[in-house]
């Protein structure tokens, strides 16, 4: 019992930060076991409640021990619950690895097991010594091209993005006047989910999604501009170096620039001025970056940039400093109730 105490004092004791760097280094083996519970859909076969790693295993056609330490592990961090021996229920953690709840994180968690990210993260020194891309060497050609050629893997992160976008999507919606703009296009908007939040938001705006013809098939087939949205949006298809349409009033992206560095993001930005009218704006969703070293979910997803797309989080002086390369000027920037930003650029 005295080592027990002297353990638990240890790791809780800021003056000794060996336990937790330790846990941090160790992390692979829960990374990896959070995906495969979300790859063979622990959580929505607990969603009944409590079943036997027993029965769990029958199920799912896997070896019952190998899971039982599995979901050991992960009730020992609160994922699960562990309610008799070998018997497992969902808790209040759990319940996001599920498919049919608000704020599912099942979808990126199968996302972050792919090759697509996690073989790419076997290069992240590749990464740090040359500034390219590990994606780039693990696939052997760009992400996007890859996604097309794999449908499998395009539609986990069809959902995977899905999925965090609904989550930010209302946070987004109420934190601007997307109305006074009247029009709005959402370039590279994926499945609609967030312009179908906007238009809904704001009962007098026009909308349209833009994306490549594949991503806007996919779009039509999850139906979120449907039903009352339809009469008030459209779908035209864009390439975001080469034609952006032009038609709307205001042009939003979200989470686009961030996938690019400097020069390719400026490529884009012109692009867009060239579409934006005089009385029109640019708008940009982009995680909130501090300037300071602080905690911020927006550092760890600019390492994930570096490693997958070559592209970066940036502070609010570095967007201002690409939109003004393109031509518009900052004007304003409304952060959200999430980690985005909504930055309102204006024609130069």
């Amino acid at each position: 019992m005295v080592t027990k105490a002297r353990a638990t004092s240890a790791q809780a004791d800021p003056l000794n930060p060996g336990p937790l760097l330790r846990i941090m280094v160790e992390s692979l083996a829960l990374h990896q076991s959070v995906f495969a519970v979300a790859e063979l859909g622990v959580a929505d076969l607990l969603a009944s409640g409590p079943q036997s790693t027993a029965d769990l295993a029958s199920n799912l056609r896997v070896d019952e021990d190998s899971l039982f330490r599995i979901l050991r592990l992960l009730a020992s961090q609160r994922i699960f619950s562990e309610t008799a021996p070998r018997t497992f229920a969902n808790n209040e953690m759990s319940n996001f690895l599920r498919s049919d709840v608000p704020g599912s994180l099942r979808s990126m968690g199968r996302f972050r097991g792919t090759d697509f990210v996690y073989r790419s993260f076997g290069e992240i020194l590749h990464s740090i010594r040359t500034g390219e891309p590990g994606r780039a060497k693990v696939l052997g050609m760009d992400g996007w091209e890859y996604l097309e050629r794999n449908p499998g893997t395009a539609k986990i992160f069809d959902d995977a993005m899905t999925d965090l976008s609904a989550i930010a999507a209302p946070t987004i919606a109420s934190a601007y006047d997307f109305s006074k703009w009247e029009s709005l296009m959402d370039v590279g908007g994926g499945n609609g989910v967030l312009l179908a939040a906007i238009l809904r938001a704001h009962r007098t705006l026009r909308g349209v999604l833009a994306d490549q013809q594949h991503v806007l098939k996919r779009a039509r087939e999850r139906g979120f501009l449907s039903g009352a949205l339809e009469k008030r949006s459209t779908m035209e298809p864009c390439d975001l170096f080469r034609n952006i349409p032009r038609g709307c009033r205001a042009y939003l992206m979200k989470s686009v620039i961030h996938d690019w560095n400097d020069e390719d993001a400026v490529r884009i930005l012109t692009q867009c001025r060239r579409s934006v009218p005089k009385n029109g704006s640019l708008l940009l969703v982009e995680f909130n970056l501090p300037e300071d070293n602080s905690p911020s979910r927006a550092k760890v997803t600019d390492v994930t940039m570096m490693v997958l797309t070559g592209g970066r989080e940036r502070t609010i002086p570095e967007y201002s400093a690409l939109l003004s390369r393109a031509g518009f000027r900052l004007n304003e920037v409304a952060k959200t109730a999430s980690d985005f930003n909504v930055m309102e650029a204006l024609p130069a």
